[in-house]
């Protein structure tokens, strides 16, 4: 059986407030506990200044730059690294040459979507392991409402279709490619041996 929690004072308050306008249905009266007696405020002298210590004519330092969701470069390069290191690095570093590209720059999220999985597991069924996937870097556009615009839908969206299925089994890493193959618009899809 479970032990019947006490009321917090700010229960209690509601409650003495209802019980007010209510009329009782039994004779006996319900036993509160008391309201808290109102704490001190803390002195004054102790309290911190809000304003950091300056001296006239002092140059300002700029506040940290807090950039609370990461890039996508960020986002990539913090995935756990499933595939060989070494080639990892010759890969990113552009010194692998990819096997069979596909450019969906241009095209829409729901025409690039089939033609990525289309061209992902053609490629897994041929053996392929490097691939590149070109995407754009997006179009920048007015930004005239309350709430930011992410540039390039389809280079934020292509690292997303690859991990889910069908394409998530077929590939071992994405990283975004190097300058040469078309840098922050192009990815390099390593897919796994048959």
């Amino acid at each position: 059986m479970a032990r019947r929690r006490s009321l917090s004072p700010e229960e209690a308050d509601l409650w003495r407030s209802v019980a007010q306008t209510a009329r009782p249905l039994h004779s006996q009266p319900l036993h509160l506990p008391a309201p808290p007696a109102p704490s001190e405020p803390p002195p004054m002298a102790h309290a911190k200044p809000r304003l950091t210590p300056f001296h006239l004519g002092e140059k300002h330092r700029a506040p940290e730059k807090r950039d609370l969701k990461p890039t996508l470069p960020e986002l990539l390069g913090q995935a756990p690294l499933r595939m060989d290191a070494g080639t990892h690095t010759k890969m990113t570093r552009g010194k692998l040459q990819p096997e069979a590209r596909i450019d969906l720059h241009g095209m829409t999220l729901a025409e690039a979507h089939p033609e990525l999985i289309r061209f992902i597991l053609n490629a897994h069924a041929a053996g392929l392991r490097l691939v590149l996937v070109i995407t754009g870097k997006g179009k920048r556009r007015d930004d005239t409402g309350p709430i930011p615009q992410r540039v390039g839908a389809l280079r934020h969206q292509v690292p997303h279709w690859l991990h889910l299925p069908p394409l998530g089994p077929a590939v071992l890493q994405v990283s975004e490619a190097h300058l040469k193959h078309g840098g922050g618009g192009a990815y390099y899809v390593y897919l796994r041996r048959r």
